[in-house]
């Protein structure tokens, strides 16, 4: 990202939407909304290869394995507005098992995007699969959008759920049920 065009542009835009950018308040907004956008969307910088750093490991064990109530926002490609909320991994090993963090990371390459939540809960999914080549994997995000919340319908309460669910949880009612029954545990 060329840092100065974007820190240009945010000058500009403001100018456009009335103010003044030399004011004290704004002085350093263009800078500040640059390194933002950059922060927000480093994604596009970072691979899965990059995020799973080799951790990935040989395992005996074919059990579901589930990381759960992930926090995650990301910025909807349509109004660049933030959307936010939590996001649940669960996959059965084949015979590797990758570390813990890294599904969080893998989360984030595709987070840290402009995004849909519908695309961005498949690339997760897809994305593990490959990396330990899962015998079934189940990623569900649940996420408010502050583009309904602040414009539009002006919803406040709204939660979008998205899952996708490849493999045995796609194919197998049994583990897709467990999976979710999982992910309910010691919910009200």
């Amino acid at each position: 990202m060329n840092t100065q065009r974007v820190e240009q542009l945010i000058h500009e835009l403001l100018i456009e939407l009335g103010e003044d950018p030399s004011r004290e308040g704004l002085a350093k907004t263009p800078h500040r909304v640059a390194e933002a956008l950059k922060f927000l969307t480093r994604g596009y910088q970072q691979s899965v290869a990059d995020a799973i750093k080799g951790a990935v490991f040989k395992s005996e064990a074919n059990n579901m394995i589930i990381v759960r109530d992930i926090e995650m926002f990301s910025l909807c490609e349509h109004h660049m507005l933030p959307f936010y909320g939590q996001c649940h991994i669960g996959y059965i090993a084949g015979e590797k098992v990758i570390g813990v963090s890294k599904l969080v990371r893998i989360m984030e390459v595709f987070s840290r995007r402009l995004q849909i939540q519908e695309r961005l809960t498949r690339q997760i999914a897809k994305a593990v699969m490959d990396s330990v080549s899962a015998e079934g994997v189940g990623v569900v995000i649940e996420a408010r959008h502050l583009c309904m919340m602040m414009r539009g319908v002006e919803k406040q309460n709204s939660v979008m759920t998205t899952s996708s669910v490849l493999g045995s949880f796609h194919h197998d009612e049994a583990t897709r049920l467990e999976f979710l029954h999982l992910l309910n545990r010691n919910r009200p």
